[in-house]
């Protein structure tokens, strides 16, 4: 194992913890799991848990997004993002990096790889992830119905800005993408109300990977999960939420679009390293994206990817 995959494991596993420190703190983990029923019945409750009962209590609004032709600009910038400004950027901030697999069956759908995202829109560690999501699969192919919303106002790293895959599509003559938002980032009743509802092949896939010994075990369940095609997979985010505190959506875009900011580093430079990724899953197609500078940013990093 490399020094960056062990990098990246750490980096997941203490994403991991503050998720579940600052839950604890808010008395919001009151669950029991039973010892007794089916793996997958556990699984499901689990899943439940920490997906969208992330506590009690709490109401608050996230706060408010651009809308209208202000959010059609916001979106338009993050999907277009100039090659100029990802190659500048090239390794970045070395973000964590998704783990390779080997040996496992091919993910697929419609006989292209797939790429498969699970998260919800209350999570700010979602949150954080979708911009280099968008960015790096935007190089690939063409997003539609994407919309602006905020990670939960009353949860760790409130009111993260960010974009949803609730309701988008994605089109690419390379790849195929499935997002899902399995709650909302407001709570009624005490719940995060509930929004995507995972296929039984989507939840086979989670239950499978996103468990030990695909990653650790003190990092199991955590989301974001991406998984690559069962070419790798990624528990948790790249970079820390944290870096995204008091940015509005606008603020984001324009460090994003600065290849020398502090905040535009971490994302590109994880956006890079998901298209080196995905390059490999490609097959090195298209080749102007394959071939730049922004992916030979990450030349090695997943050698074992594909095996």
């Amino acid at each position: 194992m490399s020094k960056r995959q062990r990098d990246s494991r750490e980096y997941a596993r203490q994403m991991r913890m503050i998720q579940e420190r600052a839950a604890a703190r808010r008395g919001r983990m009151r669950v029991a799991y039973s010892a007794i029923g089916a793996v997958l019945l556990v699984f499901v409750v689990m899943g439940l848990v920490k997906l969208g009962t992330a506590g009690g209590g709490g109401g608050e609004s996230p706060s408010a997004v651009p809308t209208g032709a202000a959010a059609e600009a916001i979106i338009s910038g993050i999907t277009s993002v100039p090659a100029a400004t990802l190659d500048a950027v090239g390794a970045g901030a070395k973000p964590s990096l998704p783990t390779a697999l080997t040996g496992q069956p091919a993910l697929t759908d419609g006989g292209k790889p797939l790429v498969l995202y699970v998260g919800a829109e209350y999570c700010p560690f979602c949150a954080a992830q979708r911009w280099p999501v968008v960015i790096a699969l935007s190089r690939f192919g063409t997003f539609s119905g994407l919309t602006l919303t905020a990670s939960a106002a009353d949860d760790t790293y409130p009111n993260t800005p960010t974009v949803s895959f609730h309701g988008a599509t994605y089109t690419s003559q390379y790849l195929s993408f499935q997002g899902v938002e399995t709650t909302t980032n407001k709570r009624v009743n005490g719940q995060y109300q509930q929004l995507d509802q995972l296929t039984p092949a989507q939840q086979q896939v989670l239950q499978k990977y996103n468990a030990a010994p695909y990653v650790p075990s003190d990092s199991a369940g955590a989301i974001p999960f991406v998984d690559f095609a069962n070419k790798a997979i990624q528990a948790g985010a790249s970079y820390s939420p944290e870096l995204l505190a008091d940015h509005t959506h606008q603020q984001v875009l324009d460090a994003v679009k600065d290849s020398n900011s502090q905040v535009g580093r971490a994302i590109n430079g994880s956006a890079n390293a998901l298209t080196a990724l995905l390059c490999k899953i490609t097959g090195n197609q298209p080749g102007d994206v394959c071939s730049s500078a922004a992916v030979q940013a990450y030349q090695g990093e997943f050698a074992n990817v594909g095996k």
